[in-house]
């Protein structure tokens, strides 16, 4: 009977090496890295739409937004994680501090695509809801108009989906815009 070896786990440290020489991305889950994939015109153009929008709106206050390459940590009890956003944003001092990856989001923002949607809407929430600082949730889709906010209340995280033709509003920034200006430039098929 043969001996299967276990897999080898890689330390935070070796990843966050291994991510700065890279020139792919990668997640990281409890030791195990996976690569990423690329996105569509319309899921960049709309990270960017919220990028921008929300740059604008916390200028000149101690939050920063950030977009895309930019890693967000999760640990645990039992494991380390590390994420690439779409866009977050952070109000933390300690994040301030930071150069490479961040820790104490108030905010996350996922464009849905079809091959992330189901990680983003189960795995991946599931560790972002470990961030004691995330206020809100928001899965933006980029094949068509759908905006879903969920935001931690004392019962847990509820889920506010965002009628077609109302403003997103997040809370947590207490920052409102119409849709037209997250799907701006974008065309669905």
């Amino acid at each position: 009977m043969s001996n299967l070896a276990e897999a080898q786990r890689l330390t935070l440290e070796d990843y966050l090496a291994g991510e700065e020489a890279s020139d792919i991305k990668h997640e990281y889950i409890a030791g195990e890295v996976f690569s990423m994939a690329g996105a569509t015109e319309e899921h960049v153009t709309v990270a960017l739409n919220m990028g921008a929008l929300l740059r604008a709106h916390v200028r000149g206050t101690p939050c920063r937004v950030y977009m895309a390459d930019m890693k967000l940590q999760v640990a645990t009890q039992t494991s380390e994680n590390v994420f690439y956003p779409d866009v977050f944003v952070t109000c933390s001092s300690s994040d301030a501090g930071e150069r490479k990856l961040k820790r104490e989001p108030t905010l996350i923002i996922e464009v849905l695509s079809e091959s992330t949607e189901a990680y983003d809407r189960g795995a991946k929430f599931a560790h972002y809801r470990q961030l004691e600082t995330l206020r809100e949730y928001v899965l933006i889709d980029s094949r068509s108009r759908s905006i879903e906010v969920f935001r931690r209340c004392d019962q847990g995280w509820l889920l506010s989906p965002v009628a077609s033709d109302a403003p997103l509003v997040l809370e947590s920034l207490e920052f409102s815009c119409d849709q037209d200006a997250v799907y701006e430039d974008v065309v669905f098929d």
